[in-house]
């Protein structure tokens, strides 16, 4: 009950929202794209393969190069976007900050202060049924952040705006319930009680970051490319015998739905 009466509200807050926040203004004013006025972080929240005693760099690739492509593909200023790594030192090349909740709030809100179009929240590591977890450079070092938790950072660096969460975890449609925000958009790269797959130490990326960054270069909008994604992880994983599927999930907020189609990825699909 509650969740269908945020989204009929929802509705009525899409008109509430400022017009700094609305596409149409950023396209109006002649901006390159509608996330030209748009902060964004993007976070590898550990660098554990799926077994501890071995290491992944699936997490960073994927930190790297969905930052890159929110750039080239996507149209978000440079300047808006900020990465995180847990070991950052290793990485001088793109020089990311360091992945702790209070460095991403901070980094979050401060980008959300000069860029008040809307936020883009992006996460990849791994996950349980309780939430995502976080490690640290000490092995021993990892936590988990909970839903509510990490729909707080969100909120509260970027109140009264369109926000779009991607979190590439296992378990990942657990946090789907508490952001299940009128204006907001919520991918996930599995349902919250399925496993994801691809962050042994010989993947490149994990599955649903491939397919992310793959289908990213034909797809026209979010509203395009979630499906799209989900559709790719299924090939993927029929392909590499991964059972059981994944089955990624994905919610749009009421006043999220309208405002997608207007929302055009730059490439033009």
């Amino acid at each position: 009950m509650r969740r269908w009466l945020q989204m009929g509200l929802g509705l009525l807050a899409a008109a509430t929202l400022s017009a700094s926040a609305l596409p149409g203004a950023a396209m109006a004013a002649g901006k390159p794209s509608p996330f030209a006025n748009w902060a964004a972080v993007v976070v590898a929240g550990d660098y554990h393969a799926a077994h501890d005693s071995e290491e992944t760099e699936a997490f960073d690739n994927a930190r790297r190069d969905v930052t890159t492509a929110l750039s080239t593909e996507m149209g978000f200023q440079p300047g808006n976007v900020r990465q995180f790594s847990v070991r950052p030192g290793r990485y001088p090349d793109t020089r990311p900050g360091s992945s702790t909740v209070f460095n991403i709030y901070d980094n979050l809100k401060e980008l959300a202060g000069q860029a008040k179009g809307g936020c883009l929240f992006y996460y990849t590591s791994h996950g349980a049924p309780e939430g995502a977890y976080l490690g640290s450079e000490d092995p021993d070092g990892a936590t988990l952040i909970f839903p509510t938790e990490l729909t707080e950072l969100i909120e509260r660096a970027c109140p009264k705006r369109p926000v779009i969460v991607v979190i590439s975890t296992c378990f990942s449609a657990v946090n789907i319930p508490a952001m299940s925000k009128p204006n907001w958009m919520v991918m996930t790269a599995a349902r919250k009680d399925r496993t994801s797959f691809g962050c042994s130490a010989r993947d490149t990326y994990p599955y649903f970051d491939a397919c992310f960054l793959s289908q990213l270069k034909a797809a026209k909008n979010f509203a395009v490319l979630a499906p799209a994604v989900k559709a790719c992880i299924g090939q993927k994983e029929i392909d590499t015998g991964m059972r059981p599927p994944a089955e990624p999930q994905t919610y749009i907020g009421g006043a999220m739905l309208p405002l997608l189609p207007l929302m055009p990825f730059p490439h033009g699909g």
